[in-house]
């Protein structure tokens, strides 16, 4: 059986998110079901340069309360996913590549959420020269480091990295790098 939607409704919207509420019927019958819709695809940055060193970043995350080490990432706000991509790489880094190539395309929570999200690799990285450290900080970025990719991988294992969108776009550059078949 296939899911279908009886009806629909709004309940929150704001320019980064809609919520809605629908009343479907689903495997299990009659139910509510609630959406989180993502107004804008997003985009995660997987910078590697040439010692084979990933760039992360480091920020409070205010629904978890927590600090999060994540790669560059951001939303697309209606500019085209590379586009973002490298807008997102020079606020959050103060970087820029010559190579931008896109390396997967996933959904974040796709059990409650639709929320489109490209994964692109950068390479030939560079500083962007007068680039403003104040837009780290509106970012809520603490820290910039360069992590070894193997010692990346053991910081998911070791659960240093518990952001599941970083995971996500750490295992496309790792598939795309040929760290793991």
């Amino acid at each position: 059986m296939s899911w279908r939607t009886e009806s629909s409704k709004s309940i929150y919207e704001n320019r980064w998110i809609a919520v809605r509420e629908d009343s479907v019927s689903g495997p299990a019958g009659a139910g509510i079901y609630g959406v989180v819709r993502m107004q804008h695809p997003a985009v995660f940055v997987v910078a590697v340069d040439t010692h084979d060193r990933v760039c992360l970043v480091a920020l409070e995350r205010y629904p978890t309360g927590n600090r999060s080490i994540e790669v560059p990432a951001g939303g697309t706000d209606g500019e085209s996913a590379r586009n973002a991509a490298e807008r997102e790489l020079r606020e959050e880094t103060g970087l820029q590549a010559s190579e931008f190539t896109e390396i997967g395309f996933m959904y974040a929570l796709n059990g409650i959420a639709d929320a489109p999200e490209h994964v692109f690799l950068a390479t030939g990285l560079e500083p962007v020269v007068g680039a403003d450290p104040a837009e780290r900080h509106e970012e809520g970025i603490d820290e910039v480091s360069w992590v070894p990719f193997p010692e990346v991988l053991g910081m998911i294992r070791d659960g240093a990295i518990t952001d599941g969108e970083t995971i996500a776009a750490l295992m496309f550059a790792a598939i795309h790098l040929g760290r793991v078949s």
